[in-house]
C-alpha cells in the first residue's frame, strides 16, 4: 500500500523529512509544496481540495483553475493520479455531473465515492473506473466509529469479489490510520496527520521526546509506514470507535 502524507507541511525541513523517498498527497487548496514533492517523491497525488473549501464554507463552483494545475501535475513523472472534484454533503447527480466534466485522461482521474452515498452508485464507479476515492461523509464522516465500520464493512461487499479481492484500486481519504488501513485491502491512503501534531508540543512528552519537528515527523512517518493494508478483505473488525489520540 502507498502511504501518502498529506500537504502542507511546515518548516519545509520537516517536510523534506516526511517525504524524501516517500510519497506526498498535494492539495490544490494549498499547493506550498508541491516543487518540493516533485523533486525527492517517489511519486504523489493532488487533491482537489473540496475538503477545505466545504469546511471554510466556501464550496468551490468553478474547477477550471484545479484542471489547469492537475493538468501540469499531469506532466510531472512521479504524479500518480488527481482526485477528480466532488461535493462533500452533496448529491449524486451533483457528483456526477462532475466526473461528466472532467477534462484530462481518465486513467489520472479517481472520482470520489462519499459514505453516505447509495451503494449502487459505488458498484457503477467500481465498473468504469481504474481508482476510487472513498470518503467519510454524512453521518459516516467521523472515520473509526462503529457506525462508520458498518458502512465500509457495506462498501467492501460491492467492491471484493467472493474470496475478499478488489476489483478496482481503492483509496482511502483521511484514512493514514493504522487502526483503520491495515484492516482494508486499500492501494493507498493519505492523511495530513504528520502535519497537523509535529507542532501541538504537548502532545510530545517524555524522557525521550524528539527535540524538533524535523525528528517528530521522521517517528510519526516510521510508525504509519511500519504498517501495511492486507490484499484481501476478509471480514468487519470489532465495531470499537478509536482511542483518543489514535491516528486519523
Amino acid at each position: 500500500m502507498i502511504h501518502y502524507h498529506g500537504l502542507p507541511i511546515t518548516p519545509e525541513t520537516a517536510a523534506a523529512q516526511v517525504l524524501q523517498a516517500g510519497h506526498g498527497f498535494v492539495s490544490f487548496a494549498e499547493p506550498r509544496n508541491l516543487g518540493l514533492v516533485a523533486s525527492v517523491c517517489q511519486s504523489f497525488a493532488v487533491d482537489n481540495g473540496a475538503f477545505s473549501a466545504w469546511k471554510s464554507g466556501q464550496p468551490v463552483s468553478d474547477w477550471s483553475g484545479f484542471y489547469a494545475w492537475a493538468g501540469d501535475a499531469l506532466l510531472i513523472p512521479s504524479c500518480d493520479f488527481a482526485v477528480i472534484p466532488d461535493v462533500i454533503d452533496g448529491d449524486e447527480a451533483a457528483n456526477d455531473a462532475l466526473l461528466a466534466e472532467w477534462p484530462l485522461p481518465r486513467w489520472f482521474g479517481a472520482p470520489v465515492w462519499h459514505m453516505h452515498e447509495g451503494l449502487d452508485r459505488l458498484e457503477r464507479l467500481a465498473a468504469d473506473w481504474h481508482r476510487i476515492c472513498i470518503g467519510s461523509s454524512g453521518e459516516y464522516a467521523v472515520v473509526g466509529t462503529a457506525e462508520w465500520w458498518r458502512r465500509i464493512s457495506e462498501a467492501m461487499a460491492v467492491v471484493c469479489d467472493d474470496q475478499g479481492r478488489p476489483g478496482v484500486r481503492l483509496h482511502g481519504l483521511r484514512m493514514l490510520n493504522p487502526a483503520v488501513f491495515s484492516r482494508l485491502p486499500f492501494a493507498s491512503a493519505d492523511s495530513t496527520n504528520i502535519g497537523r501534531n509535529i507542532g501541538i508540543d504537548q502532545a510530545w512528552r517524555g524522557t525521550y521526546t524528539p527535540p524538533t519537528k524535523e525528528a517528530r515527523a521522521a517517528v510519526m512517518r516510521a510508525r504509519i509506514e511500519a504498517h501495511n493494508a492486507p490484499a484481501t478483505w476478509e471480514s468487519a473488525p470489532a465495531l470499537l470507535e478509536p482511542e483518543q489520540g489514535t491516528l486519523l
